[in-house]
């Protein structure tokens, strides 16, 4: 089947976060309704990680024969889901996993504060790289734990790690904890083998647990090769929680479904007993376990099509802002559909920055400096949307930039 990913969907009275909600300019803990920012100019949201297109068609299918059953009772996974989700694992990444390695949560960012609360004490330490995806910083927070960073280094237009800092942060007896993200959000670094290889060895030195977040992983551009944390080594798995869901691949966020992969059976058991303490240790979304199988099994034609389409809208953004935005440099990602562009060469302080799009471009993108200090200048946006949405933003921040 051939998908049409130039097609615009109105996505209002969906009940959609990206398009439903704003920041409030002058209160950013509000969030005000936005349809007052809709009409002959409507505010174009760039921000939060879903992609306007529908999903594979076999998923919607089968969604629509679930819905028509008219009974959504408690559900449990199938043997049929885990191997699903094994099969894609093996097939896509090269990964040999076992059914009961895999346990099921409402999300990855859910996962990751039950893990925080699972395996770090108060007043520890967890480590990240930022910039980091800001939603970490709340599971840290949340928890009662401390913030650690390692900050990436952006040598050129490409961000590598500082293995010697990172060693450094490791070593302190209190970081028990390191959030490894690859395909990193926001860089959209898709880390090497040797890359790993360093940060897994340094993790067993110091007795740090690797919690890899690799919801991205199957997002990666043409000549690139994700590598699962867990494949390195055995060791590495034994030391490692992996976090998986199809939602960022097939755009099923809304179906709540994650798959928490945990070879080491001790580190299985107590997350386990975290989730079974939640209430979480049994059921699963009807929705979320049929839209989840399918997609792994029946979604593979569509993900091929998709991503070729954003990397189409990922040439464009880089040739229209090469030739028209000459203050905005991108770092071109590896993986994930969201772009970080360095503003930097703008001038502007990181409030200018933000009214500059939000108010006179009128585009919403994520602001850098929410990832962190090492984000102010910077901006993402999320380029999964149909190129005319992707032409009209970038015209408009032309127009900005221009008065």
């Amino acid at each position: 089947m051939k998908y049409d990913f130039d097609q615009e969907i109105n996505r209002k009275d969906t009940q959609s976060v990206k398009w439903g909600v704003i920041q409030d300019p002058d209160n950013p803990s509000r969030w005000n309704n936005t349809d007052d920012y809709f009409g002959e100019n409507p505010m174009l949201p760039l921000w939060v990680a879903d992609m306007d297109f529908p999903a594979p068609q076999p998923v919607v299918d089968a969604l629509v024969r679930r819905a028509k059953h008219g009974i959504y009772g408690y559900t449990l996974r199938t043997e049929d889901y885990d191997a699903a989700v094994v099969d894609w694992m093996k097939r896509r990444h090269g990964w040999q996993i076992e059914p009961d390695w895999i346990l099921t949560t409402p999300g990855v960012v859910p996962a990751v504060n039950l893990l925080i609360h699972t395996f770090v004490q108060p007043g520890e330490n967890v480590l990240l790289q930022q910039p980091a995806y800001y939603p970490f910083f709340y599971a840290i927070e949340n928890n009662t734990a401390r913030i650690v960073s390692s900050s990436l280094c952006l040598d050129g237009d490409r961000y590598t790690m500082d293995f010697a800092d990172f060693e450094k942060k490791a070593a302190d007896p209190t970081t028990t904890l390191f959030i490894l993200c690859s395909p990193h959000n926001p860089v959209g670094r898709v880390w090497t083998p040797d890359e790993l290889t360093r940060v897994g060895e340094i993790c067993l030195e110091h007795n740090v647990l690797v919690i890899a977040d690799e919801i991205h992983a199957d997002l990666v551009y043409k000549g690139v090769t994700f590598t699962p944390f867990a494949t390195i080594s055995e060791s590495f798995a034994e030391n490692a929680v992996v976090c998986t869901a199809p939602s960022k691949t097939f755009n099923l966020a809304g179906l709540h479904t994650s798959n928490i992969i945990i070879s080491n059976p001790t580190l299985r058991r107590r997350f386990q007993k975290t989730l079974n303490s939640c209430g979480m240790g049994k059921w699963a979304s009807p929705f979320g376990v049929v839209a989840c199988e399918t997609a792994y099994r029946e979604g593979e034609p569509w993900l091929e099509q998709v991503m070729e389409y954003i990397e189409g809208n990922l040439d464009y953004l880089q040739q229209y802002i090469a030739a028209h935005i000459p203050g905005i440099r991108i770092i071109r990602p590896e993986g994930t559909y969201l772009v970080w562009l360095d503003c930097r060469g703008l001038g502007l302080d990181s409030q200018a920055l933000k009214r500059l799009m939000m108010e006179k471009a009128r585009i919403f993108p994520d602001e850098g400096f929410i990832f962190g200090p090492e984000g102010d200048g910077f901006e993402r946006i999320n380029i999964a949307c149909p190129r005319s949405i992707l032409k009209e933003a970038l015209e408009r921040i032309q127009r900005a930039v221009s008065d």
